[in-house]
């Protein structure tokens, strides 16, 4: 009778139960740490972004103020203008400013416009807005409800204009502007938002040499 020789078959190859769960708590830590990561760095491109919008706005506003009021007509109003009146189409004031330059071509049809700047009511609270008109040699300010605008920065929740005063030694600065002989060497602009203060934007007020003519001897920052 032939004897059976026992097989000895190897062990079924798997893991344990405590593996599995080793395995399962490493891999949670991982996707966790993977997961702070990428939120990590949505957060940063939202702020990068945020931050480059808050530049551009910044950059815009700059740009486009020095453009407007680096080209400042002189010429002065017709008809009676009243003693404590300002000859010259331009009024000064803390919040708002009114003044006749050039509109730069790249911004639309060029040529002297009469030009409004200051706060007003929008959708998401008030913004500064720049409203301007062709310009028409008349006495009087024109209508700016029949203006075109133009919003330069939105949700504004603060702004100021000062005047420098060349003439006195040393210049000043203060607001509204009360000088009649003279219009200011330089204004300046402060404009708090709602999740940032501006750096003031200093512009230079600088006359058109065709507007020169109608002077009339008057002194334009500080000198003759």
């Amino acid at each position: 009778m032939a004897m059976r020789v026992p097989v000895h078959r190897p062990a079924a190859a798997g893991f344990t139960l405590v593996e599995l769960l080793v395995v399962i708590s490493l891999l949670s830590l991982v996707m966790l740490a993977m997961g702070s990561a990428l939120r990590t760095t949505a957060q940063t491109e939202e702020r990068v972004d945020a931050r480059l919008r808050k530049v551009d706005e910044l950059r815009v506003a700059d740009n486009f103020l020095r453009s407007v009021l680096g080209r400042v007509s002189l010429r002065k109003r017709l008809g009676v203008i009243a003693v404590d009146e300002s000859p010259y189409f331009f009024a000064g004031r803390p919040q708002d400013m009114v003044w006749v330059g050039v509109m730069p071509a790249r911004y639309g049809a060029g040529g002297r416009f009469f030009f409004h700047l200051g706060l007003e009511d929008a959708p998401g609270g008030q913004a500064l807005v720049l409203r301007y008109l062709p310009f028409t040699q008349e006495g009087s300010m024109p209508d700016w409800g029949r203006a075109e605008s133009y919003v330069l920065v939105p949700a504004v929740t603060g702004f100021e204009i000062r005047f420098e005063d060349a003439a006195p030694e040393p210049p000043q600065w203060g607001a509204p502007w009360t000088l009649t002989d003279r219009l200011p060497q330089r204004v300046a602009f402060q404009i708090r938002t709602a999740t940032d203060v501006w750096p003031d934007i200093v512009v230079p007020m600088r006359t058109l040499p065709s507007s020169d003519q109608s002077m009339g001897g008057a002194v334009f920052g500080g000198s003759q």
